[in-house]
């Protein structure tokens, strides 16, 4: 697959190389599952607790498979600000913070405040420029923040 489906090239192969141990670790447990439960109690309880640790495993796998191949990418809303780009706000208590824009969590550095293209500051900032201001809504109540520099990745 040539398109990354908005997501960084980094952030697809830590999920494919994620997936491939989940998938490992699935088989590993798989014909376990299919033991006879003949044994005491424990035996038991021991076969219930692989059963759910498969299926915490098919869920995961199932996640990351929707990502990887044709799951929803933010950036295929064309009014979001695509992955890669970096912003930087002037808070109206006067901090200055440096971000850049995800288009999923996964894609987050430690670098960087990070900040995905769905998220209600990202919304926010989309759409706007340098020395606009962008109001947005947060669980403490309404923000607002000047743009003090807007770059898109080439």
């Amino acid at each position: 697959m040539t398109s990354t489906g908005g997501m960084s090239a980094g952030t697809r192969e830590r999920l494919e190389q994620e997936l491939e141990t989940l998938r490992q670790q699935r088989e590993s447990l798989a014909p376990r599952l299919g033991e006879d439960p003949l044994g005491d109690s424990a035996d038991q309880a021991d076969l219930l607790e692989r059963a759910e640790s498969v299926s915490k495993l098919d869920r995961r796998i199932a996640e990351i498979t929707d990502l990887l191949h044709g799951g929803p990418s933010a950036e295929q809303d064309q009014n979001l600000l695509p992955s890669g780009t970096r912003v930087t706000l002037k808070f109206a208590d006067g901090d200055v913070e440096d971000m850049v824009i995800v288009a999923f969590a996964a894609e987050a550095d430690d670098e960087f405040s990070s900040v995905t293209a769905d998220s209600p500051l990202g919304r926010a900032i989309a759409g706007h420029g340098k020395g606009d201001t962008i109001t947005y809504r947060t669980p403490a109540g309404q923000v607002t923040a000047e743009i003090v520099s807007l770059t898109e990745p080439a």
